[in-house]
């Protein structure tokens, strides 16, 4: 399977995705209208504390519902000069806590451990999360060693996983994936990631295979936990549920599918004001593979760039992103729809 952009595909363009969430959806029910209604709107940040960078779109899988539309024929990544000026903001904002590095498969970015190793050097205390898709681990030699090196610097691991079953696995992420997760996994937890009291942190992922919402993340979790450990002995921390949001290829498979209604209907009748409060773009940064800066990753995906005069890391200024607004549109009804979701799992 090809990416959006390399079939020259209508929703390859932002513009297009655009179009379809906001002449689709009245404006008595648009996301807007729900924030005004509890006297949220404009949106507003809070303190800077997730520094999120994507390191590129390249990635050695093609799954579905990516949000990113990444795939072995993307070739946009990060280069060293913008990374060079992420640490030097990294260094400086100690309200900071988190650096979350992204893809695509951010390990296929030619400076990922030099980036990880100076992150580590400059903020010894710093939690580095690292999304990593599992079989990048197994499709090369040279990044066998990749859970020694995550080791050895302290990053967290967070992993997609559909299901804790190969045929809803592969439908979702491509065929032969979900045994080479397995094995990836096993080999993560060799190194002590996810095993109790080791402090190396191996967080699970799941998001639906189709047009619904995920259902309770404590109850999947724990039916995670059971299945992974009594077929595969596989062992990991949390399971966090994420919903998908309309955008790029999850949004062309409902447009396909015919559900884009009945979904964006979901969403909006399952909107949670506890979860509109406690959204992540609010203490939350992505920084683009060119440096450009952005609410969330999925505004990123979209070509929505902050309302600030501060747009990229070379024009850094943290009091005019403070005084901005936060940029929404109907795709956010995805991060407050019932138990809330975020990169982090469940808001609520």
């Amino acid at each position: 399977m090809k990416s959006l952009k390399a079939q020259l595909h209508p929703l390859s363009e932002s513009s297009q995705e655009l179009k379809v969430l906001t002449d689709q959806v009245p404006a008595e029910k648009n996301f807007e209208y729900h924030l005004r209604g509890m006297n949220l709107f404009p949106l507003k940040p809070t303190q800077l504390e997730i520094f999120q960078i994507n390191l590129g779109k390249m990635c050695n899988q093609v799954c579905k519902h990516c949000h990113v539309d990444a795939g072995p024929d993307r070739k946009e990544i990060m280069d060293w000069e913008t990374m060079e000026l992420c640490l030097a903001i990294i260094e400086s904002e100690k309200g900071l806590h988190t650096v979350d590095l992204t893809g695509g498969a951010p390990e296929m970015n030619p400076h990922f451990r030099r980036l990880v190793t100076e992150i580590r050097e400059i903020r010894p205390e710093i939690a580095i999360l690292v999304r990593c898709n599992l079989t990048i681990i197994l499709a090369n030699p040279k990044f066998h060693d990749l859970p020694k090196f995550f080791k050895e610097n302290r990053v967290e691991v967070i992993s997609s996983l559909p299901y804790f079953t190969a045929n809803r696995t592969d439908s979702q992420r491509g065929e032969g994936v979900f045994d080479k997760s397995i094995q990836a996994l096993q080999l993560l937890n060799a190194e002590g990631y996810g095993m109790e009291n080791s402090g190396l942190k191996l967080n699970l992922v799941y998001n639906p295979a189709g047009a619904f919402l995920p259902g309770s993340q404590s109850e999947l979790e724990a039916e995670f936990k059971k299945k992974l450990r009594d077929r595969f002995q596989v062992e990991f921390n949390q399971l966090f549920t994420i919903t998908n949001l309309p955008i790029s290829r999850f949004l062309e498979y409902l447009l396909r599918s015919e559900n884009f209604e009945s979904y964006m209907e979901k969403l909006i009748s399952a909107f949670n004001p506890a979860a509109a409060l406690g959204v992540m773009c609010r203490n939350t940064l992505s920084i683009g593979w060119d440096g450009y800066l952005y609410d969330c990753d999925f505004n990123q995906m979209l070509d929505l760039k902050l309302e600030s005069s501060c747009k990229h890391v070379s024009d850094w200024n943290n009091l005019a992103l403070k005084d901005r607004s936060i940029v929404v549109n109907n795709h956010c009804f995805g991060c407050t729809a019932g138990a809330g979701s975020s990169c982090g799992g469940a808001t609520t």
